[in-house]
């Protein structure tokens, strides 16, 4: 059997981090075993669904690496199937038209409330001959049992049972002969041969009303595994008072793509105590077992640690591609090719220990700035008077110095022994002239990466 899952979001906001979360989890289960990860666009609330959304949606998927096969399907042209499988079951006797009108419901219901019974209506219509229907408007609604129980299996919850006096006949198709959305995302599943139906447990309710459509059908079941929400670092169900939610958010703020999938596919999910892990071994190791039935809590700290580890490990050339998308997607001003270039030979130097592009451009702004630099307020501090007289004497030693590292750190050495001074007291004042900044990599490295004549440029510049 070909594992086939699915990404069904609604087009009415943007791509949530819990979305992004049930995306992945989705795609990791099927490409970690030759199988299909299709998307379908539940598009039906045409009143709050938008194209800009639907491309919000795609962004952010395509962001985080989460590519999916074939076409993106709309569930709303397909109403017209859907509403087929409704008068399938209405001409089987599984299905029924129902005439009661909304205020012959509410009256049900609030005759029900001061009876203190239960308020799950209850149509007069199920069981009416057609012969005896009225010529007036109707919904279609299934046939639920009234009786006994029903139990489904699912891969994270277990066994989960729900009586059957507590199911209502739901509404399969409205009284304009549009379906509803529970028809639709079965008859979705079913035409797409979904497998595997992988999603947030605020679904398992309606894990039990879709089973009725299935049983009503005859059709295969899919396996199912509802996973558990993401929540604050307090517990309570992540929102936007504990910062970003959505994915686009996160891209916009600089973490990498590979940190975010493995920092959501540890969320909720886990293979032993590994924490860091590449794509190939997340394929290789995720399982609906590993999945835990509690929510889990969303950690920014440790989001960055993961991130920062993703970006140390990852190949320039690749971390550079990034880089430029991030600058693209925050509307900066994309590097130039002499910068694009530097950047490339700095970032052996700069990858360690920065955890988004923003800590790492930072790092960076000394192979991305031009000359006269524009110093910052703590590095014009450590350009004094002293400080100036002293790089005016290194200067000419590097005229015909081997670059290289160590004739570098030993010409630098000699100079502070001379002021007897430590090599790092020089560092300061040496790293204001370079970089302007006093986040940068190591004085060496930085004039192994701009160069003899540069590096003497700005010495020259700051200590006039």
């Amino acid at each position: 059997m070909t594992v086939v899952t699915r990404f069904a979001p609604s087009p009415t906001g943007s791509l949530h981090i819990g979305g992004a979360r049930t995306a992945l989890f989705n795609w990791l289960y099927a490409r970690g075993r030759g199988g299909k990860f299709l998307l379908r666009i539940e598009d039906t609330d045409r009143a709050r669904s938008s194209d800009e959304n639907t491309q919000a949606i795609l962004d952010g998927l395509t962001w985080l690496g989460l590519d999916w096969d074939g076409e993106p399907s709309s569930q709303f042209a397909n109403a017209e199937r859907h509403a087929e499988v409704a008068h399938e079951l209405l001409a089987n006797g599984k299905a029924y038209k129902c005439f009661s009108t909304q205020d012959e419901i509410e009256a049900f219901r609030e005759m029900a409330r001061a009876e203190n019974t239960s308020t799950l209506f209850r149509s007069p219509w199920r069981d009416v001959a057609e012969e005896d229907h009225p010529d007036a408007p109707y919904v279609v609604r299934i046939k639920a049992p009234r009786e006994g129980s029903t139990t489904l299996h699912d891969e994270v919850q277990g066994d989960v049972t729900w009586q059957n006096d507590q199911l209502d006949d739901m509404i399969l198709l409205r009284s304009d002969g549009t379906p509803v959305y529970m028809l639709a995302v079965v008859v979705d599943d079913h035409d797409m041969g979904v497998t595997h139906i992988i999603r947030g447990d605020d679904h398992l309710v309606n894990a039990f009303r879709q089973n009725l459509i299935y049983e009503a059908m005859g059709w295969d079941k899919p396996v199912l595994a509802h996973i558990p929400l993401i929540f604050g670092p307090d517990g309570k169900k992540l929102s936007k008072r504990h910062g970003a939610t959505g994915a686009a958010e996160y891209q916009k703020m600089g973490y990498p793509a590979a940190g975010m999938r493995n920092y959501l596919a540890r969320l909720g999910w886990s293979h032993g105590d590994d924490e860091f892990f590449t794509d190939a071994q997340a394929k290789e190791w995720f399982d609906l077992d590993g999945i835990g039935k509690s929510p889990a809590r969303f950690d920014f700290k440790k989001l960055e640690n993961i991130c920062g580890q993703h970006i140390a490990a990852s190949d320039d050339a690749a971390l550079l591609h990034e880089i430029k998308a991030f600058l693209a997607v925050t509307g900066a001003d994309p590097l130039t090719d002499t910068q694009s270039h530097g950047l490339l030979t700095a970032m052996y130097c700069l990858k360690d220990r920065a955890k988004t592009f923003p800590q790492l451009l930072e790092k960076a702004h000394f192979v991305l700035a031009e000359r006269p630099l524009e110093r910052d307020e703590r590095s014009d501090k450590m350009l004094d008077t002293v400080s100036r007289g002293i790089l005016s004497e290194l200067t000419p030693q590097l005229q015909n110095a081997s670059w290289d590292r160590d004739t570098l750190e030993g010409l630098v050495a000699a100079l502070a022994e001379a002021h007897d001074t430590k090599l790092g007291k020089l560092a300061g004042p040496l790293r204001a002239a370079l970089a302007g900044r006093s986040v940068s990599p190591s004085v060496f490295d930085m004039m192994l990466v701009i160069g003899r004549d540069e590096t003497i440029a700005r010495l020259e510049e700051a200590s006039a």
